[in-house]
């Protein structure tokens, strides 16, 4: 009878120890259930808050090389930049849920496309306006070759034309005479007996001179040197001129005959010298002899 209750607890303690040991591997493998859970989301968590941290890191990137190109927008790009930057400081201390940095992650990189949009239309605005203001320079600095060229082509104009305005004076002609009391002219070639110089000359023709009145300076120098004549002064830029007479003609771009005549006694033998001045410029020349 003691050995069939004997028999009977050791049953029960038998039933009791396996309970116990259902009971702890229902509870071992709850335990490692929740773990594997926990470190799945902690795991998933870690990946994230990497795969989110790489994102704004390109993101960050993106900012530094258009900000690198230094274009109107920079200022604004370096604001961004900045807020993308605080940002990932905000994701390394976080823990736990990152939906909301994910959110505004999301609208940094919306707006940097936005951004990156404009800058790169502001950048092929001013590849253009590169491309125009090089073309200008070129066509500016052509046109400035050529304006150049044009001056130096009018300038040497304007000396062939000034050159070609002047008038020309040629066929001087000299004579002496003998003036009788009654007015008489009497063509002579002896000093003793001259007291009267008839000289004459030609003005040329010219299409392309000024017209109206035209003086010349005429000067007669005797064999001695002395100048005959009205013997008076003028200067002209710095230089004196003594004249013998004047001539002033009406020009009217045709050719003109000038006859001039100039009194005088006691001519002197010898070789005579007539120089014809326009203002203090020589135009002509000749001379004749007295006997």
């Amino acid at each position: 009878m003691e050995n069939k209750q004997n028999g009977s607890s050791l049953k029960a303690v038998v039933a009791v120890l396996a309970v116990l040991l259902v009971g702890s591997l229902v509870y071992i493998f709850k335990l490692s259930s929740d773990t594997e859970k926990v470190q799945t989301v902690l795991t998933k968590e870690v990946s994230e808050k990497d795969s989110v941290l790489k994102d704004l890191e390109e993101l960050k990137a993106t900012y530094d090389a258009a900000i690198a190109e230094n274009t109107s927008m920079s200022d604004e790009l370096i604001q961004e930049r900045d807020k993308v930057v605080g940002l990932m400081e905000e994701v390394k201390k976080s823990k736990g849920d990152l939906s909301a940095f994910k959110t505004k992650m999301n609208l940094l990189q919306n707006k940097m496309k936005a951004l990156m949009a404009e800058n790169e239309g502001l950048k092929n605005q001013n590849s253009v306006l590169k491309t125009q203001r090089d073309s200008t320079a070129v066509v500016l600095d052509e046109s400035k070759k050529y304006n150049q060229t044009l001056v130096g082509q009018n300038d040497e104009l304007a000396k062939v034309v000034e050159k070609g305005a002047k008038l020309t004076v040629l066929n001087i002609q000299s004579s002496a005479y003998k003036v009788r009391s009654s007015g008489k002219e009497i063509a002579t070639d002896k000093a003793r007996r001259t007291n009267m110089l008839k000289i004459s000359f030609t003005i040329a023709g010219n299409e392309i001179a000024q017209s109206g009145d035209k003086t010349y300076y005429v000067q007669v120098i005797d064999s001695k040197n002395n100048v005959l004549g009205e013997k008076k002064i003028i200067s002209f830029e710095g230089s004196t001129l003594t004249y013998s007479f004047t001539s002033t003609v009406k020009y009217e771009n045709k050719t003109v005959q000038v006859s001039e005549n100039l009194p005088g006694k006691d001519f002197e033998k010898g070789t005579y010298f007539i120089n014809i001045f326009d203002k203090g410029e020589v135009v002509s020349k000749s001379s004749f002899t007295l006997k």
